[in-house]
């Protein structure tokens, strides 16, 4: 078989079996077709079988010359370990190369994110008046206000949002479900859009559930919610480099600076590791020092209790 068989059926593999989203597994195929495009070129035609430790080096060293960085690098590790995994359980080939390959060091980069002066800055940069502000307003306040990924805000259905208790049902990365809850705020924008814009549109059948949709009655796409979000910091006057993911982010640390308990906020953001979530927070010495000193059994004796 060609690497373009095992490529496809790599792709089934990570949508069905690991049930990966499509921009996930969009991700790990560029990355396995240009490995590919590296061994059969002109110049080489390796087969799959063929392919050694050595050989992934050269292909690393290929992509430091391609002034590749080391966050890109390590994602391109991670696939090529993923691929040949794949590999492995399909029994096509008996040993598996990568799993000596490490990964370069990265350090922790933060994103950035905003102050909640920010925060109500951006919004109130969105002109109710227009036929698009009211959707526009729910959307920033849902994002900011649940911590959502934009995938997520994406595909939120009416018939998952649970008024009476304050929740909406997430269906997260590798389709694990959770429940978020809605605060008054994005409860309000929220309802003002459905009742008083959303409800006089003609919207597609396909749609009819999801929360958002476009002038046309269809889904809104990422990159549509991306323009808006950009269009809002350009007017607002804020200098940072600001996304949908921004606001997860800006969530996550004003839960954390307001002392939510971590635990609380991983579950709120749908981590599967408490690692990705301290990545997503900033936790500051003041703040760390108090914890230590209000739950250490050392201090707490101390002090008396």
């Amino acid at each position: 078989m060609s690497w373009k068989s095992y490529i496809k059926g790599y792709e089934n593999y990570l949508k069905i079996e690991k049930s990966l989203s499509k921009n996930t597994v969009d991700a790990y195929l560029r990355d396995i077709r240009k490995l590919n495009a590296f061994f059969n070129n002109e110049e080489t035609n390796s087969k799959i079988n063929d392919i050694k430790y050595e050989d992934f080096q050269s292909y690393l060293s290929f992509l430091n010359t391609s002034k590749i960085n080391a966050r890109s690098q390590s994602r391109v590790i991670s696939s090529i370990r993923s691929f040949f995994k794949y590999l492995i359980l399909e029994n096509i080939i008996s040993e598996n190369p990568s799993d000596l390959l490490e990964n370069p060091k990265t350090g922790k980069k933060l994103p950035e994110f905003l102050s909640i002066e920010e925060i109500d800055l951006l919004v109130n940069q969105i002109d109710r008046s227009k036929p698009d502000g009211e959707r526009n307003l729910a959307i920033i306040e849902v994002l900011y206000g649940c911590g959502l990924r934009v995938s997520e805000l994406l595909q939120l259905k009416i018939s998952e949002i649970y008024w009476n208790e304050g929740f909406i049902r997430i269906i997260g990365k590798g389709n694990k479900e959770r429940l978020v809850p809605l605060g008054k705020t994005a409860t309000k924008h929220l309802k003002i859009y459905l009742n008083e814009v959303r409800i006089h549109q003609k919207i597609d059948k396909e749609f009819v559930d999801h929360v958002f949709i476009n002038k046309n009655g269809s889904n809104l796409s990422r990159i549509m919610i991306f323009k808006i979000i950009k269009k809002l910091t350009k007017q607002s006057g804020i200098s940072k480099n600001v996304s949908p993911h921004t606001l997860r982010h800006s969530f996550a640390t004003h839960l954390v600076e307001g002392g939510a308990d971590l635990r609380a906020v991983q579950e709120m953001l749908g981590h599967e590791s408490i690692t990705t979530t301290e990545i997503y927070t900033h936790l500051d010495k003041n703040y760390l020092k108090q914890t230590i000193l209000d739950h250490h059994p050392i201090e707490k004796t101390k002090m008396g209790w």
